[in-house]
């Protein structure tokens, strides 16, 4: 398998508080892992809670002896989780800063996935399906039918989280296994692509670019014409 990743800072913000992590050859006991956080915005620190949990998670799942993949993911963002809380009570600085965080690895042909919060990722062949369920305001309105995807879209509460890592004295991260086929890609993104590019121009810059990085430099690029308004990452690989 091949991936790329890139995060950007977007047009808008000071600070990048988006954190990813991609590797195409062993993890600990993982054949791969791929990860993308993204500080809670508008809290302080932001950029310390996704960088401190990429690095928990990172950390643990190269140490650690277990082999499941869900195990290893569900412990490695509890243990980020306390991480982020701990050191929130460290510097008042810190306090109430949060992240979201979505993960996957492949072992075989399934894709593992876990995620908390509003950062997403799509599995790509001839369509676009989005895998994980965001954890946010809007998302529960559509969810309960009482709000459609497109007025989601343009809701001034689609930034409203409710679930986060650092949240909370315990996370529970949902959980998803996915087959996929050879050619299949999927894609990890924080919220700073996806509300500033609709899923079907995602769809049709991925399926047209044979190259990776090119197809998320493109994917940015977009993000940021479209008026850049938060930071913006993605990690793109193809199994």
């Amino acid at each position: 398998m091949k991936a790329y990743g890139k995060t950007d800072v977007g047009s808008v913000r000071a600070v990048n508080q988006d954190v990813i992590f991609y590797s195409d050859t062993p993890v600990g006991a993982l054949a791969n892992l791929f990860i993308v956080a993204d500080g809670m915005g508008g809290h302080r620190a932001g950029d310390v809670a996704s960088a401190l949990t990429v690095e928990t998670i990172v950390n643990y799942i190269r140490q650690s002896e277990e082999t499941n993949p869900i195990t290893l993911m569900e412990e490695g963002i509890r243990r980020a989780n306390l991480a982020v809380i701990d050191k929130a009570f460290e510097d008042e600085d810190y306090e109430g800063m949060g992240t979201t965080v979505v993960a996957a690895t492949l072992k075989d042909d399934l894709l593992y996935v876990a995620n908390v919060g509003d950062s997403r990722l799509y599995l790509l062949n001839e369509e676009i399906h989005q895998i994980t369920r965001d954890h946010s305001y809007v998302a529960d309105l559509v969810s309960l039918g009482q709000l459609d995807r497109e007025n989601a879209r343009e809701s001034q509460k689609k930034n409203i989280i409710t679930r986060a890592v650092g949240a909370e004295p315990e996370v529970t991260p949902d959980f998803f296994e996915v087959e996929v086929k050879p050619n299949d890609k999927f894609l990890l993104c924080s919220d700073g692509l996806t509300n500033m590019v609709r899923d079907d121009e995602i769809k049709k810059v991925i399926l047209a670019e044979d190259n990776l990085g090119d197809a998320v430099v493109k994917l940015i690029d977009i993000a940021n014409e479209h008026g850049g308004k938060d930071n913006i990452s993605a990690v793109l690989a193809s199994v």
